[in-house]
């Protein structure tokens, strides 16, 4: 009984500061959000996005660069979606295309597709799947990416993916999530899975 009482009185006082923090939060603003980091699951939260935006009966856009694939599960489900402009941009990671004036054509062919989403007041959500790779490697210019994130609907929401974001890019964003690689199947010779990988 007395464990129980403790934790009782643990959660009131919780519950005050929650409810406090919740009634201070008191703006409505389209958000930047950036999931980094090594580990796995960044493109798989933002998809998750997607389909909280289909759920509120709202439109997504998702631009993919770098990645060629047209087989992963959630292009097959998402793409097909009333409600989804759905977007492949890339021609493969950098290392299979070892050809950094294509890769530089590439992602300025991509952003321009891109920069269409990011002025479209229809779409309620835009991601910019892997986009970070794009800025690390200077395919794209930091400063006109800035701009068009800064310039778009006040109310567009944009998830920004992938690995190492730019301090730039971290410190414009309104939430940065860095996801940690702990363990990988992959390292242990475990091919990538359809459903969970693709």
């Amino acid at each position: 009984m007395q464990d129980n009482e403790k934790h009782r009185s643990r959660m009131v006082r919780k519950k005050g500061v929650v409810d406090a923090a919740i009634a201070r939060a008191d703006q409505d603003k389209g958000l930047l959000l950036v999931l980094t980091g090594n580990g796995k699951g960044k493109s798989s939260s933002a998809f998750g996005m997607v389909v909280r935006t289909l759920g509120y009966g709202k439109k997504a856009g998702v631009a993919q660069f770098v990645k060629s694939r047209r087989d992963s599960g959630e292009e097959s489900f998402l793409s097909v979606q009333e409600g989804v402009k759905w977007h492949v941009l890339g021609d493969g990671y950098t290392w299979e295309t070892q050809n950094r004036d294509s890769d530089i054509a590439t992602a300025e062919r991509g952003w321009k597709v891109a920069q269409d989403m990011l002025r479209d007041s229809s779409l309620h959500l835009v991601v910019l799947d892997e986009l970070t790779y794009l800025l690390k490697y200077g395919y794209l210019d930091m400063q006109r990416v800035c701009s068009d994130l800064a310039a778009r609907p006040p109310m567009q929401h944009v998830v920004v993916t992938g690995r190492a974001a730019p301090e730039r890019l971290v410190e414009m964003a309104d939430t940065v999530s860095e996801i940690r690689d702990i363990k990988h199947a992959f390292r242990a010779g475990v091919r990538a899975q359809p459903g969970i990988d693709l």
